[in-house]
């Protein structure tokens, strides 16, 4: 769909991808509308509209949008909160979007609370983001010197965790507490902001609502498959010549994607598809795979954040695994005991396996723990990093038998980023 672009109206049959620059000139907004033209004031039939186009949220869970937008606009006085935290350290879309093209998301923040009736909308970005901040700062002081939005847009600036991007936890932290998961009792679109009725959706997904109130259902559908309609946006990144944001169509060959960064079949041990809580697919498997659904759960991975990275051949992706692990238990919250207990325990095991575990002693805990912290945290981290720990034992069982016969692997420089923790308020 060009989110970045002019957008074409072509149809194609085949799944395609296009180049998204990582250093795209930011628009005023005269250029915007020039580019991209007026958004219209669509009210509510615009749920309709983002029903009939398929449009699921591009910030992890894929929940269709209009599901979303009817139970919210159901309800008393709601708002509309925009997700453009991105703590998944591998990924860059979100923020590359805001910084090249902060209007046509303030379009979708503006498009969505008019639908749902909102009054007031809430752009949600990590604190330690400063440029894309002040690069929204600038576009919304544009827009109201020109009086364009009926809505009241603020930003607010969030604590970089990991976790803190979770629904539940930025709704908390909206409100007063710490960025912290809490036990849900209720939906958001029920209550959430000031116990008002929320609509939450990624920065992407309502550049993609922009859009489909200017161009409509069917030409959002005219990439993409039937199952997956339109386009998404990939962070591919990792020892690859040309790591950057890429917007795909979905249901695009995985192969295909990772060659616009100069990744070569013979050069890659495994792709992680989904950020640190998504799934490692490896190499033998890369050439059979689409980045749609149906495809993706074959190998047991869902497209996610839309984060692709690349782990070079001959790296060690348990040792990779081992590290990320450690960082996953370092980021919980501290408020259950999968997270306290659990995940510390994983990651000593992992540690422990990769040092070199003649036994199987270490594999046998590592299996056991999984199992016990699943689901039975009070959020869904244990989850993730239960996740990306099978996966990598699945992935890597070739290397599992070379840690016990041989001990560790010489050290090697890390691919995976693993930012320190932020504060919590």
């Amino acid at each position: 769909m060009n989110t970045l672009d002019s957008p074409p109206v072509t149809t194609t049959a085949a799944p395609v991808v296009h180049r998204v620059l990582p250093a795209v000139p930011v628009l005023t907004l005269a250029e915007h509308l020039a580019h991209f033209g007026p958004a219209p004031a669509r009210g509510a039939a615009l749920i309709d509209d983002v029903e009939a186009a398929g449009l699921r949220g591009r910030g992890g869970a894929g929940f269709p949008t209009a599901i979303k937008m009817r139970a919210v606009a159901a309800g008393r006085r709601p708002v509309v909160v925009t997700n453009g935290t991105e703590g998944e350290p591998t990924s860059r879309k979100d923020k590359t979007l805001l910084s090249a093209a902060p209007h046509l998301v303030l379009d979708g923040i503006a498009a969505a609370a008019d639908a749902v009736g909102a009054d007031d909308a809430i752009l949600c970005v990590e604190r330690s983001a400063t440029g894309c901040i002040e690069i929204l700062q600038r576009a919304l002081a544009e827009r109201r010197a020109a009086r364009l939005d009926s809505v009241n847009i603020r930003i607010e600036a969030t604590p970089d965790r990991y976790v803190a991007g979770e629904a539940s936890a930025l709704v908390h932290w909206l409100n007063g507490g710490d960025a912290k998961p809490t036990f849900k009792l209720h939906h958001l679109a029920d209550k959430g902001v000031g116990n008002r009725p929320t609509l939450l959706d990624n920065v992407e997904t309502l550049a993609h609502l922009a859009l489909i109130a200017r161009h409509g259902a069917s030409w959002f559908r005219s990439i993409g498959t039937s199952a997956d309609p339109g386009s998404a946006l990939v962070t591919v990144s990792g020892p690859v010549p040309r790591p950057a944001v890429y917007e795909i169509a979905m249901g695009a060959p995985l192969p295909a994607v990772l060659s616009l960064a100069g990744g070569e079949p013979g050069a890659i041990e495994a792709v992680l598809v989904g950020g640190c809580f998504g799934t490692w697919i490896p190499a033998p498997l890369i050439d059979n795979i689409t980045l749609g659904a149906v495809s993706l759960a074959h190998v047991g991975a869902t497209f996610g954040c839309g984060a692709l990275t690349v782990l070079p051949a001959g790296a060690c992706g348990l040792a990779e695994a081992a590290r990320v692990t450690r960082w996953l238990a370092n980021q919980n919250a501290g408020q259950c005991g999968p997270c306290t207990l659990g995940l510390p325990a994983i990651a000593d095991a992992m540690d422990a396996i990769v040092s070199g575990d003649p036994t199987g002693r270490a594999e046998a805990d590592l299996r056991r723990w999984v199992s016990l912290v699943k689901g039975r945290g009070a959020c869904k981290h244990p989850d993730g990093a239960a996740r990306f720990v099978e996966s990598s034992l699945w992935a890597f069982h070739d290397h599992l038998a070379a840690h016990r016969r041989r001990g560790p692997c010489p050290p090697s420089a890390p691919i995976l980023p693993t930012p320190p923790p932020g504060a919590w308020r």
